[in-house]
């Protein structure tokens, strides 16, 4: 099995955004409206918007290539750029995004390790990230990898709004 890792840069964006559609759909089209989908989908991963994402210094984005093809990605965040402000001992794990057919492969426990790795160097005490209530299969997935639900927020899928559990995992 060979799984590589790639920070991305500016010169991904066509393909992070490509990529941000496609799992972003796999996982969540068949719960949602597609009034919804495609209102959240304009919105969230516009070349725009994905390019001032990676031109903050405070997030980062990996791809992670599962026998030299993109399988997905991953997206962190510190300071300023997490979503919720869980203070400066914080790294939040936005995206962790891999395309349907990659799944099952451990790929997306290789793309945490890479966040702890990355909280680590930062000298981050914990590492959090929010998902969907609905979403079961990665609840069971951030359990069993030491996450446990320490709140709740908002998320908007167009005009639905729908909760998210905000899961943490102390590191030191």
């Amino acid at each position: 099995m060979t799984i590589n890792i790639k920070q991305c840069t500016l010169q991904d964006l066509q393909e992070l955004q490509e990529i941000s559609y496609e799992t972003f759909n796999e996982t969540f089209k068949h719960q949602n409206s597609p009034e919804n989908m495609d209102a959240y989908l304009k919105k969230a991963f516009t070349l725009k918007q994905l390019e001032k994402e990676l031109s903050n210094s405070s997030s980062q984005f990996f791809f992670v290539y599962f026998h030299n093809e993109v399988a997905g990605y991953l997206k962190v965040n510190i300071n300023d750029a997490q979503s919720e402000d869980m203070g400066d001992e914080s790294l939040e794990i936005e995206r962790i995004y891999i395309k349907k057919k990659f799944q099952k492969h451990g790929l997306g426990k290789y793309l945490l390790n890479i966040a702890i790795e990355s909280a680590m160097k930062c000298n981050k005490k914990k590492i959090w990230l929010g998902v969907w209530e609905k979403n079961e299969n990665a609840i069971a997935f951030y359990k069993k990898m030491g996450f446990v639900q320490s709140g709740s927020h908002s998320f908007y899928m167009g005009d639905e709004e729908q909760t998210d559990m905000i899961m943490t995992k102390t590191l030191m």
